[in-house]
């Protein structure tokens, strides 16, 4: 093997190592959230209420006046029915969400909203951490009214029921027509610890606070933290590399021949 392909092929290991560690790099900036997509449940089977479901690592917080509209779906249930008697169906069609596995549907209406929660730990002050997770919006069947939707998000060393004392971040506002959906987008958000643990808070919330029962209805789905190893567009490039390596060298050799 000449000079040239050895500085080649160490060239070619040298930036798939740096590729991989800056994604674990990146890997280690995310919000430890456990069980964001809610597919480890020790209570009923979706479709059905949130605290009923009981989603391993999360708890509820507490409901609304009228009580609480909070629900975890499975996967093409968004449009019907289920466990509860006020469960309820948005327009659709809608479609699950990227991520895949299980995800919630809240009212947005403050008169029926309640915070779901999950308390993180080791944390460094100071951080900046990222949260990612997927958004959508409908409206319940039978309704009709223009609505907008987002989820607000709070982070901070209070506890739940204390949550509008922490840090807040928003998501974007989503604006769903009348009987209609607002696809499924994701949402980055960076959250910064100041402390080395910290309680993570959503609300559904519709309508800029509005108690009029359109109602608007906020989904949530969540995405898993990088498993660290490199994409397969990384992948796909490195093996294009080490191919041409090897397609020079065997020129080389039929030249030489």
């Amino acid at each position: 093997m000449g000079s040239r392909l050895l500085k080649s092929l160490a060239i070619g290991v040298s930036a798939a190592a740096m590729t991989l560690v800056a994604y674990s790099a990146a890997e280690a900036d995310y919000l430890p959230v456990q069980n964001l997509t809610f597919s480890t449940y020790s209570g009923a089977n979706p479709k059905d209420y949130f605290s009923t479901v009981n989603p391993s690592g999360w708890y509820r917080g507490t409901p609304g006046v009228n009580g609480d509209l909070v629900f975890i779906d499975a996967p093409g249930t968004a449009t019907t029915t289920g466990g509860g008697p006020n469960s309820y169906a948005v327009y659709g069609p809608f479609a699950d969400p990227p991520p895949g596995g299980n995800f919630v549907q809240a009212d947005g209406n403050p008169d029926y909203f309640s915070t779901f929660n999950q308390d993180i730990t080791g944390l460094v002050i100071g951080q900046v951490y990222t949260l990612s997770f997927w958004q959508a919006a409908g409206q319940q069947v039978g309704f009709t009214g223009d609505t907008t939707e987002q989820w607000r998000v709070f982070f901070g060393s209070n506890s739940a029921t204390n949550f509008l004392s922490n840090a807040e971040y928003d998501s974007p506002i989503m604006s769903t027509p009348s009987q209609g959906v607002s696809a499924w987008n994701l949402v980055t958000l960076e959250i910064t610890a100041q402390a080395t643990s910290g309680t993570l808070t959503f609300l559904a919330w519709g309508d800029g606070g509005s108690t009029v029962n359109l109602p608007p209805t906020v989904f949530l789905a969540g995405v898993n933290t990088p498993t660290g190893a490199p994409e397969p567009a990384t992948l796909s490039l490195l093996g294009a590399g080490l191919a041409g390596i090897a397609m020079r060298r065997r020129a080389k050799r039929k030249a030489s021949a």
